[in-house]
């Protein structure tokens, strides 16, 4: 049956404000002495998993539902399968543009109204751009669920109507300035802003910032934008998780109500995207505004899931994740010579990187920081880890991915993590699978991964004070 969208949108959406109050759902409790109980028998064990069920909308919509009654709240997650990784050279920073411009209304959600409305019902909500994807989520009491997917329903069938030049340049001056502020402005930011482009070759899809340049910001017409929109905001593109004080049929015949008449839309088409290789040492000097050197070390590495990503996150927080990782320990605490060390394994769809970052204390040069890092790095390549520190790591991932399964919404949480593990291993379950690759890692794993990765082909960026330069890592000396 064919429906009227604005009678449908519009007059369901004052029904869903009219009927989300909150309710009474207290428990209470009685202050009375009793002994003692025994002892309780030790719980069932039960599977380490999140229970869904997965749906597909005529329209190529997928639909994971999530059911646990556990409190009387619902997250609905929205994720579309574009990030930046999808731009083209000349035109980046759309994705994160588009963002921005899913919040200003769309044709039945009145510019203001979206946060306003979830606000009335107790709810909340937020977005996020990366390199692989865009997502958005609403946490909010479960009876006010079906506000929810009016709101995202609205912003993915009814957006363009809406468009216009004055709406995209509004957010594209706010897009700029969120620039300056998390890179320009920011201390050591152009550090952030350089990487990609020298550990990527040209045209890779992470060889640019998410952000984007000025130049292409500014750049972007009204027809850019829709086109982009078009091309990757349809149900074919998308997922949709419901997850928490539902019924799984009913949040089922919801999600057809509300998605079900938006057209499909073209699926993209996959890309493909060869592994990175670096043969030799890339080193790059940069001036900024700040007090102390800061040296980035990157290395390319693998794509999320590969078999040798978990025995980098572990290699990474070995080096350098708490007071008692090597790299600490030795620089910051043993010799004083860094204020502050980092290492993270960033792995995604197309590729990762390996980075550590180590801010150089006053008197002392980033050269010889690399000098004492590339000594524990040869150190772990030569003997590897020991089990304690697999160990120490091992326990800290474990109490990560638990906390993320104790938490229904918000970024992380069980909603965000059926999106995530459905887009990039086409298993919204794969939950305990993750975990246990962990778990099967040997310490001859992690040192293999060093002496993979950890290699000569790498990018050195020094960022020194102005006038500082003597304080780089030399560019003469790049291998």
């Amino acid at each position: 049956m064919s429906l009227d969208p604005k009678h449908t949108f519009a007059a369901a959406a004052l029904v869903v404000l009219a009927t989300s109050c909150a309710g009474p759902n207290a428990m209470t409790t009685t202050a009375v002495p009793t002994p003692l109980p025994p002892p309780c028998p030790p719980a069932p064990s039960t599977p380490l998993k999140i229970p869904y069920t997965l749906f597909t909308l005529p329209n190529g919509l997928t639909v994971i539902v999530h059911e646990n009654h556990t409190i009387p709240r619902v997250s609905v997650n929205v994720w579309y399968h574009v990030g930046s990784g999808r731009e083209r050279p000349g035109h980046t920073g759309q994705a994160h543009l588009f963002e921005h411009i899913m919040f200003e209304g769309s044709e039945h959600v009145p510019k203001g109204q979206f946060d306003n409305w979830l606000e009335s019902v107790g709810g909340n909500s937020n977005g996020s751009t990366n390199e692989d994807r865009t997502n958005y989520w609403e946490d909010l009491p479960s009876n006010a669920l079906e506000l929810a997917l009016f709101l995202e329903s609205d912003r993915m069938g009814y957006l363009l109507p809406t468009m216009s030049q004055e709406k995209v340049d509004a957010q594209r001056d706010v897009v700029k300035n969120e620039r300056r502020q998390s890179y320009e402005s920011r201390p050591y930011g152009v550090g952030d802003l350089a990487l990609p482009e020298a550990l990527f070759p040209p045209r890779h899809p992470y060889s640019w910032t998410v952000i984007g340049s000025m130049e292409d910001l500014t750049a972007a017409s009204l027809k850019d934008i829709t086109d982009f929109f078009r091309a990757y905001y349809s149900p074919a593109n998308s997922s949709l998780v419901i997850a928490g004080d539902v019924d799984t049929e009913n949040a089922h015949q919801l999600a057809l109500k509300w998605f079900g008449e938006i057209p499909s839309g073209a699926k993209p088409a996959p890309i493909d995207v060869p592994p990175v290789e670096l043969r030799d040492e890339k080193r790059i000097v940069l001036e900024d505004h700040v007090e102390l050197a800061k040296l980035i070390m990157a290395w390319p590495t693998v794509r999320l899931f590969d078999p040798s990503d978990a025995a980098l996150d572990v290699l990474t927080d070995i080096l350098a994740r708490g007071k008692n990782s090597r790299l600490y320990r030795r620089l910051v605490y043993e010799l004083q010579v860094a204020q502050d060390i980092q290492a993270m394994q960033s792995s995604q769809h197309y590729g990762g990187l390996v980075t550590i970052e180590v801010i150089a204390r006053q008197g002392h040069t980033l050269q010889e920081m690399l000098a004492l890092v590339d000594k524990e790095l040869a150190e772990l390549r030569d003997k590897g880890p020991t089990h304690r520190e697999r160990d120490r790591s091992l326990h800290g991932i474990e109490t990560r991915f638990l906390d993320s399964r104790e938490r229904l919404g918000g970024f992380g949480g069980r909603a965000d993590l059926l999106s995530s593990y459905w887009f990039h291993a086409r298993d919204p379950g794969y939950f305990a699978a993750d975990l246990a690759r962990y778990q099967a890692l040997a310490t001859d794993d992690i040192q293999m991964a060093a002496r993979r990765f950890l290699t000569a082909g790498r990018v050195l960026i020094s960022i020194v004070p102005k006038g500082k330069k003597d304080l780089a890592v030399p560019v003469s000396g790049a291998r």
